[in-house]
C-alpha cells in the first residue's frame, strides 16, 4: 500500500492519560486506536478496491461503495481535528483575539456562545458532532450539527472547532451523562489550535 495514496491514523499528540480525568487513559485509547483506526482502515479498504475493480474493469455496486467511503473519510476527517483540538491545558486560555472579536460579535458574548454550542452538542440526536465552522459566503461563524460523519454537505463552510458527541467518545467515563462531558469539555479545549484556524482561514480569505 503507497502511504501517499491512502489514509494514514495520525498519532495523538499528548500521552493517552493526559487528558485525564476529563478523558481516562482507556476511553481515549479505545477512542483513538479502535473507533478511529476502524475508519481510516475501512476507507483504504474501499479505495483498495475501486483500485481493483478499474484495473480488472469490474462491474461494483458504486454507490454503496462511495456511500461508506464517504462516511469512513469523514470519520477520519472529524476525529483528527478533535483530536487536535483538545489539550491537557485548554479552555481556561480562551481564543485569541480575532476568534475572540468574531465570536462577540456573532453571538453578543462568549459565554453565550458557549451556551448555544453546548446545548446544541447535547441535542445530537443520535451519533454526531457538534461544530464551530465559518462561513464563507455570510462571513458568520456558525455553530452546526453534523449527523454520523456527513461533512460532504457543507462545501463553502471552513470548520474551526469539533466535538465528538458520539457514544463511543464518553461512554466509559461518563455513561449516559452527555452533558457532564460537553461540561468537561470546555476544560481540555486547545483554543490555540481553533484560533489558529481561524486566523489561517483569514489569511486566505485577504488573498482572494
Amino acid at each position: 500500500m503507497e502511504n501517499n495514496k491512502f489514509y494514514k491514523l495520525p498519532e495523538l499528540p499528548y500521552s493517552y492519560d493526559a487528558l485525564e480525568p476529563i478523558i481516562s487513559n482507556e476511553q481515549l485509547a479505545i477512542h483513538h486506536d479502535m473507533h478511529h483506526k476502524t475508519y481510516v482502515d475501512n476507507a483504504n479498504k474501499i479505495l483498495e478496491k475501486l483500485d481493483k475493480a478499474r484495473k480488472e474493469e469490474n462491474n461494483l455496486n458504486f454507490s454503496a461503495l462511495y456511500k461508506a467511503l464517504s462516511f469512513n473519510i469523514g470519520g477520519h476527517v472529524l476525529h483528527s481535528l478533535f483530536w487536535e483540538n483538545i489539550t491537557p491545558v485548554g479552555g481556561r486560555l480562551g481564543a485569541g483575539e480575532a476568534l475572540n472579536q468574531a465570536i462577540v460579535d456573532e453571538f453578543g458574548s462568549f459565554d453565550r456562545f458557549m451556551d448555544e454550542f453546548s446545548k446544541t452538542a447535547e441535542k445530537v440526536e443520535g451519533s454526531g458532532w457538534a461544530v464551530l465552522t465559518y462561513c464563507r459566503k455570510t462571513k458568520r461563524p456558525i455553530i452546526m450539527q453534523i449527523e454520523k460523519h456527513n461533512v460532504n454537505i457543507y462545501p463553502m463552510f471552513t470548520i474551526l472547532m469539533v466535538l465528538d458527541v458520539w457514544e463511543h467518545a464518553y461512554y466509559l467515563d461518563y455513561q449516559n451523562r452527555r452533558v457532564d462531558f460537553i461540561n468537561n469539555f470546555w476544560e481540555i479545549l486547545n483554543w490555540d489550535v481553533v484560533s489558529r484556524r481561524f486566523e489561517d482561514l483569514m489569511s486566505e480569505e485577504k488573498k482572494n
